[in-house]
């Protein structure tokens, strides 16, 4: 069944983490950083933080059942959309940095699902009206992650490596930008909410393709880059239900009910 509250999906969220730690897979990964999320999301409605608090909730559980349903998906080999198959195919690969399974989760859930959700939300309404809480929520989902990319260099130690290409054009993985990805989604919301009802399937497909190739190059960045990375992944932690559970175990601070900002 579908989460109905911030509550239910939470506890789905917990599920994966628990099933990713038992089976020792790498599904956890974006899965901790998403609860990381959701919950402050949760606070934030709690203390007022947003202009529509019931609305915000709807928003956020519409845009985590777009998560919720591709993870039931590839449990069941049902199909979905490219770029969550691309970021569930690699699930199972040793090679692409926790990083990187990060961003292929955030590329498919901020660049595609976001703008639907929004607009499923805001159905029969002005798009207009929820501008604000959705910079608001951005804003969330853009401290929290950074704050996790911060703080892998427990788990990768090397991390850091990356930004000697910084200034390079060659890879995805480098350019990759939650500002950009929310610009991005809002702009496409607006499209989406401007489609005629026979396009709107389309209209989404279209989007999809676009971003799965942008997963795929997340997947396969530039030659220097590839290398650079290999170098990283050496000294990186290589068991997943490890991993899981130091990603998870960021979001402590974060987990005291009623906690006020």
């Amino acid at each position: 069944m579908r989460a109905a509250t911030i509550t239910e999906v939470l506890d789905r969220l917990t599920t994966i983490i628990n099933d990713a730690v038992t089976n020792n897979r790498r599904t956890g990964y974006f899965a901790a950083l998403y609860y990381k999320v959701t919950f402050s999301v949760q606070q934030g409605i709690l203390n007022n933080r947003f202009d529509d608090g019931p609305r915000m909730e709807r928003l956020d559980v519409n845009f985590a059942n777009r998560y919720l349903d591709a993870y039931d998906q590839w449990k069941n080999k049902q199909p979905m959309t490219g770029s969550w198959q691309v970021a569930f195919d690699t699930i199972d690969k040793a090679s692409p940095l926790v990083l990187q399974q990060l961003f292929l989760g955030m590329n498919a859930h901020i660049n595609l699902d976001l703008g639907i959700a929004t607009v499923e939300t805001m159905k029969g309404k002005n798009l207009q009206e929820i501008s604000n809480d959705f910079n608001n929520i951005n804003s969330v989902i853009s401290a929290l992650t950074n704050q996790v990319i911060r703080e892998l260099d427990r788990i990768a130690p090397l991390l850091s490596l990356l930004g000697l290409h910084a200034s390079r054009n060659n890879s995805i993985l480098i350019q990759f930008s939650i500002g950009s990805a929310r610009d991005g989604a809002w702009r496409f919301a607006e499209e989406l909410n401007s489609c005629k009802p026979e396009d709107y399937d389309k209209c989404i497909s279209e989007r999809d393709k676009n971003i799965t190739q942008l997963a795929m190059s997340l997947v396969n960045p530039g030659r220097l880059v590839k290398f650079t990375i290999w170098v990283i992944h050496l000294f990186e932690w290589k068991q997943p239900a490890r991993i899981t559970k130091e990603l998870h175990e960021f979001s402590r601070p974060y987990l005291k009910v009623g906690q006020v900002e």
